[in-house]
């Protein structure tokens, strides 16, 4: 990594993440506190439910929870974003803990002024994402797709990175009032940036060399999409007798997989797994995945799997409707996949599927032959578009 992107609290693709790197160091994991706001025109469970999405993604970036704080706010404090009154009762509750994480984005102001108070690295929850991208990404795809999303993140935060913003002095090369450290890296970054793009169009256009051999062949395709960690893997495993490595935890796809899948009246489709989404999802990771996304976006139909046992399930599949909305898509076809029915009692969910939604469980197999069907009958035009909603008897159901 060259030293001009030697910024604390960043990862790098070719390198480890911060917090991978500070666990090799201790021997183990580090100890982080969560921070969440709850601002008054907000329902507390709403902002509990998102803190506790916060611990998933620091435990799936390899941090240990020491502790969990909620505030409640009139507004956000535009210097520490929790008031300074807050962020000294929290340094008293520091002892054994590594690092601070917050549950909003920060500016860099913002950020610094919360270390200078707390006497701790402070990390937020765009920094936290990108971390665990950082250590997923395993294709030089991913890994490009990665670095451009944290230089972006990371130029409006570069003031707050540097102490030795003197002036470089003059000579051979650097004639006039020179410029700062600021300046140079801020360029150099910038250089980067148009480097990645360029790389990235060449990965776009090789994508769309692979796709010209799809079109030749009447083969459909088929994109599943939804929530981090709500079965999409899982459940192309169960359709296509596939080997997608399943993991419980966040963001264990990164990258998009094609599968052959057999459909009823020897129909065949090609079937394609992508990133999960996920809420306050980073405008950065959207811009920076467009090359992988264009999978999603090549798709005839979309299958929006669901996990029908979160006790928000609803709240997810808005979500994911946003990021699908954001990227032109909110009218592709879609069939509404409510997933993980194993995890849910008998009386919580309709036994029949309905127009443009199935219920299934990648774990046992249930649903996936009504699911077949219904993506030939979405094939055939015949199933309006997936606007369905997880039943309410979903939260009060869930076993877990």
């Amino acid at each position: 990594m060259p030293s001009w992107l030697a910024c604390p609290g960043l990862a790098w693709p070719g390198r480890r993440s911060p917090i991978a790197r500070n666990q090799l160091r201790r021997g183990g994991h580090e100890n982080a506190l969560l921070v969440g706001v709850c601002l008054r025109n907000q329902a507390r469970w709403e902002a509990e439910d998102s803190l506790a999405e916060l611990e998933r993604l620091a435990k799936s970036a390899g941090a240990r929870v020491a502790d969990t704080v909620l505030q409640e706010r009139d507004r956000l404090d535009p210097r520490t974003l929790i008031g300074k009154g807050k962020a000294e009762e929290i340094r008293g509750r520091l002892t054994g803990v590594d690092l601070v994480i917050l549950d909003e984005e920060l500016s860099g102001s913002q950020q610094r002024n919360l270390e200078q108070l707390l006497g701790r690295r402070v990390v937020d929850r765009t920094g936290l994402i990108l971390d665990i991208f950082a250590q997923r990404a395993q294709t030089r795809e991913g890994k490009l797709q990665v670095e451009l999303a944290q230089l972006d993140y990371l130029l409006p935060r570069l003031a707050g990175a540097w102490t030795h913003l003197e002036r470089l002095g003059g000579g051979i090369g650097t004639r006039g009032p020179g410029e700062t450290q600021l300046e140079s890296d801020r360029r150099r970054i910038k250089t980067r940036m148009a480097k990645l793009r360029r790389d990235l169009e060449q990965v776009r256009r090789h994508r769309a060399l692979l796709r010209r051999p799809r079109r030749k062949v009447p083969f459909p395709i088929v994109a599943l999409v939804g929530y981090t960690n709500a079965g999409k893997s899982s459940l192309m495993n169960a359709l296509t007798q596939a080997r997608v490595i399943v993991q419980d935890q966040l963001f264990a796809t990164l990258d998009p997989t094609l599968r052959r899948l057999k459909l009823p009246g020897d129909r065949v489709a090609l079937l394609s797994d992508t990133v999960g989404f996920i809420r306050k999802i980073p405008h950065q990771l959207v811009a920076a995945f467009q090359a992988t996304l264009e999978e999603v976006q090549e798709a005839d139909v979309l299958l929006h799997v669901v996990d029908i046992s979160h006790p928000n399930a609803e709240l997810q599949q808005a979500a994911v409707e946003a990021v699908l909305g954001e990227l032109g898509l909110a009218d592709r076809p879609t069939i509404l996949v409510f997933n993980k029915i194993d995890r849910l009692g008998r009386s919580a969910f309709p036994r029949r599927p309905g127009s443009g939604r199935v219920y299934t469980s990648a774990r046992t197999g249930a649903g996936l032959d009504d699911l077949r069907q219904e993506i030939v009958t979405c094939l055939n035009g015949g199933v309006a578009l997936g606007n369905a909603v997880a039943p309410e008897a979903a939260g009060a159901a869930a076993t877990g």
